[in-house]
């Protein structure tokens, strides 16, 4: 099981996006707008009722056919089908489940309300499996007969830990074997400044030529910079050193409260001062600049203020997984935000000064609560298992907080669509217009990814002035897509095809144009930035100069500092 459970939980690791911005009054009124439904039209619910009730009589009597979607993992014991009562017990969960779905589809709701109350009911009917108790779990009970009880004492024993130790949320992942700079951010560099807000780290190159215009990576602010250096054969920062790039990565600090003030004008303010020193140390007159997530929407706000400026030290841009032309319904609970929650969410983040990262973590588990949280109850205190030791959850587990004043800015991109409005939205000391920004320009998606869907990321190609556009789809989700290294079998990833240089409009249009490439994509990658790094020169023989020397090996204070 924990083989699904990394699988599974990878795919829904945290990310900074709208989703900060919901407040729990949206949530109660869809809850609200169900009771209200139920109230005002006592006929449609007896109706429904009535149907129910056949389907129960049916079960009782053994002549139901109801089945449990295949793809559903939780009935996948054969106690489901072949034990009368397990499968009763599951048929009237399933039972309710269709009943709860005919009933929504029968209410007089607008689309928007509708996926209001889809996505809450759904909450409430996975809360209510038979799987996530003992009695109802087949495979627990085994499990517990098997090991003569042990499985219990042990479930117990984690659901204590998690009380005390996780602040009452089930654990995703089995902490202990990672150790930062052991097996975990093991590549060779130093931290070469150092601010208030951010270390810089350089990596010391690992070829003997390296390529003359340098790389910076601008990591998401809600997440630690390591998930680019996890281990050796994951490591995205090891990938480009071995090709010759010179690499560079800053590393936000973990904002206390009383550094709720840090707004995105302090953060691009760090990403231009993070740009002069990489330019400084390795005497380049550009630098590329790669960001994915949250990270991908300050590099784009970077780029637009320097293009206003007329500040031409942007090289390259490399966005990955990151949605800069977001609508409502790309994301899931993206119905549940309202004008209103929003103003609310803000102000208690403000009275706050900061948004906690469990908390952050927590609010998003919930919003996928069979990956997320089901599942680990089930592994972990009905099965007595430890959750899985896996490096993304482990960086995943590792969220850091939010600013509110960040969180207020980036609920404003998201508000007043400020990507997409070319100077009418002003931020940052400029007014924000992506159709001046001119650099080379690759962008990323990932087939599954339903926290930055991939056709929500191929808007951003209609947004930049830049004529030379490369989109990638990775077949995979979010930070799969992202570290998905060579080697692996399962790896494919689509480009378009020929040589044409100008994308279509639309993300079906490029994909009816696109050709299947087996492998990662990261060769591709590396390829292009290749081409955009310059000549190749002597490596240096140790990382920075004269006026930004060592200080602590990578990867630096801030990223173990506790707050």
């Amino acid at each position: 099981m924990a083989t699904t459970l990394e699988n599974e939980a990878s795919q829904s690791t945290s990310a900074l996006g709208p989703l900060v911005g919901l407040a729990r009054e949206d949530i109660i009124g869809a809850v609200a707008l169900l009771l209200r439904e139920t109230a005002t039209d006592p006929k449609r619910t007896f109706k429904h009722a009535q149907s129910m009730g056949e389907d129960m009589i049916k079960i009782l009597t053994g002549q139901s056919d109801i089945a449990p979607d295949p793809r559903d993992k939780r009935f996948k014991d054969q106690a489901w089908q072949f034990n009368p009562f397990m499968r009763a017990g599951m048929q009237y969960y399933l039972a309710v489940q269709k009943g709860m779905s005919n009933w929504l589809e029968d209410l007089e709701l607008d689309d928007l309300e509708r996926d209001r109350a889809r996505f809450i009911s759904n909450i409430i009917i996975d809360s209510i499996a038979p799987t996530n108790t003992l009695i109802g779990n087949p495979t627990a009970q085994k499990v517990a007969i098997d090991s003569g009880g042990l499985s219990l004492i042990k479930g117990l024993k984690n659901a204590y830990d998690d009380m005390v130790h996780n602040k009452g949320m089930v654990s995703q992942v089995d902490k202990k074997p990672f150790k930062l700079g052991e097996n975990i951010a093991t590549s060779k560099g130093s931290v070469v400044y150092r601010t208030e807000m951010f270390e810089l780290i350089q990596y010391a190159p690992t070829t003997e030529e390296v390529h003359a215009i340098p790389q910076l990576t601008i990591p998401p602010q809600i997440n630690k910079m390591y998930i680019n250096d996890l281990s050796p054969e994951k490591s995205v920062v090891k990938y480009q050193l071995d090709n010759g790039i010179q690499t560079f990565l800053i590393s936000w600090r973990n904002p206390s409260k009383e550094q709720g003030h840090w707004d995105m004008a302090d953060y691009i303010r760090s990403c231009e001062e993070a740009m002069e020193v990489v330019a400084n140390i390795t005497e380049s007159d550009k630098v590329n600049v790669s960001a994915g997530c949250s990270g991908g929407q300050t590099a784009s706000l970077l780029a637009s203020k320097m293009a206003a400026e007329g500040n031409d030290l942007l090289g390259s841009l490399t966005l990955m997984v990151c949605v800069l032309h977001p609508k409502q319904n790309d994301i899931e609970a993206g119905s549940l935000i309202s004008e209103n929650g929003l103003k609310l969410a803000k102000r208690r983040a403000a009275k706050k000064g900061i948004i906690e990262g469990d908390s952050l973590a927590r609010g998003f588990a919930w919003l996928r609560p069979n990956d997320l949280i089901w599942n680990y109850v089930i592994n972990n205190y009905l099965l007595g298992q430890d959750p899985p030791a896996f490096d993304v959850l482990f960086w995943n587990a590792d969220a850091t907080n939010l600013s509110a004043s960040l969180m207020g800015d980036f609920l404003h991109l998201y508000e007043t669509l400020a990507f997409t409005k070319k100077g009418e939205v002003e931020m940052v000391g400029h007014k924000v217009d992506l159709s001046k920004v001119d650099s080379n320009l690759f962008i990323l998606g990932g087939v599954t990814d339903h926290i930055t869907p991939w056709k929500a990321t191929y808007r951003s190609t209609n947004l930049f002035g830049s004529k030379d556009i490369t989109y990638v789809l990775s077949q995979s989700g979010h930070m799969q897509a992202i570290l998905n290294p060579p080697g692996n079998p399962k790896a494919k990833f689509y480009i378009q095809k020929g040589k044409k240089k100008k994308l279509p409009k639309t993300a079906d249009e490029w994909l009816k144009g696109t050709e299947e490439v087996p492998g990662s994509w990261w060769p591709y990658w590396m390829e292009w930035m290749q081409k955009r790094s310059g000549d190749k020169i002597p490596a240096p023989d140790k990382v920075g100069n004269k006026n930004y020397k060592p200080l602590d090996p990578a990867p630096g204070t801030y990223v173990v500092e506790e707050v």
